[in-house]
């Protein structure tokens, strides 16, 4: 079934008023008396009535637009994201309007409030990192307002999703590092209840597992997705008794965290510890050493998801769950012993 918000006209229908009643009566306009003030707004509140802000200035020409939500606008990766979802919103006459949540449970369900409240036609997502509550996403299926997850994501059984096959990268990387000499192979990551964190530290242990090095949980650490709280968690690996020599970090921030955290201790890359990282941003080829990392594609995600959420909004209900593949870029921040590359 198409998707139905409750209009003015509604409201006025069930009430038997005017929708000019209607209008007046939410604006606080003394034209209409306080006790049908009173049974317009407890009937608006009912039926999760949302004023639309442009519905005055642009009756004939309605823009169409979807909203975005970003956990961390600044990183290339999500910026990469966003360039995709634009890119083929704008081939098919959308615009795109996008939030940062910061990586803020609450500012997240702020930005898809405010989304539902402009009457976007459809939304895209990313779950903050310290999401928990999918109550807000329910609440979005419910009202039949169409919705695309991308990266970390929730609700399967409701939602299409875009995700990257990052248990195969992360056990393809870890193999890597294994076949240049690697024994103690570190996975810095994210906070464990993500999807995606799961999954690739999934790959690393069944890389561990498959060439039989034992699994010594003093090696992974999951934690908050923030530099200094990965920096941290990387010079204690080093500093430990027995330290890594070679580390898988889980995005572009913790990897950029733990590259400093090795070049801070005065350790080698990659002699000392090998580094591989999930990173999107060409500036990866170019520190010192050249940093070796996996690449999300983060452009064709986007893409794909804006295909999928304009798929749903002209009425296509099926849920999927598409998969683009990441790209491994051998560089030198993991090659410490190029004769066994395979």
């Amino acid at each position: 079934m198409k998707q139905h918000r409750t209009s003015l006209k509604d409201l006025a229908d069930i009430l038997g008023v005017s929708i000019a009643t209607v209008s007046r009566a939410l604006r606080e306009s003394h034209e209409v008396g306080e006790e049908m003030r009173a049974k317009v707004k407890a009937l608006a509140k009912e039926m999760n009535y949302r004023p639309n802000p442009f519905a005055q200035s642009l009756r004939k020409e309605a823009p169409r637009i979807i909203g975005v939500v970003v956990p961390n606008l600044v990183t290339h990766y999500f910026a990469g994201v966003l360039d995709g979802i634009e890119d083929y919103a704008r081939t098919k006459g959308y615009s795109v309007f996008s939030s940062n949540s910061h990586e803020d449970h609450v500012r997240e369900e702020q930005a898809v409030d405010t989304f539902v409240s402009m009457h976007v036609e459809g939304i895209i997502a990313c779950l903050a990192q310290d999401t928990v509550d999918y109550s807000h996403f329910r609440e979005i299926h419910d009202m039949g307002i169409p919705l695309v997850f991308f990266a970390r994501t929730c609700l399967p059984e409701l939602f299409s999703q875009v995700v990257a096959n990052g248990e195969e990268a992360a056990q393809q990387a870890t193999q890597h590092m294994i076949e240049n000499g690697c024994r103690r192979i570190a996975f810095i990551g994210g906070p464990n209840h993500l999807d995606m964190v799961k999954r690739r530290k999934h790959g690393y242990l069944e890389a561990l597992r498959e060439n039989r090095i034992p699994i010594d949980r003093e090696l992974v650490a999951c934690g908050k997705i923030d530099f200094l709280h990965a920096r941290n968690a990387a010079i204690k690996l080093l500093e430990s008794p027995n330290p890594p020599d070679g580390i898988l970090a889980f995005n572009d921030i913790v990897t950029y965290a733990a590259f400093d955290a090795i070049k801070s201790k005065n350790m080698r890359i990659p002699d000392d510890v090998a580094i591989m990282g999930f990173t999107d941003g060409d500036s990866a080829a170019f520190v010192t050493p050249s940093l070796s990392a996996i690449m999300d594609q983060a452009h064709a995600q986007g893409m794909k998801a804006c295909e999928l959420l304009l798929r749903n909004i002209n009425g296509d209900k099926k849920i999927y769950k598409e998969v683009v593949p990441m790209i491994l870029k051998i560089r030198d921040s993991s090659v410490k012993m190029p004769n066994k590359i395979k």
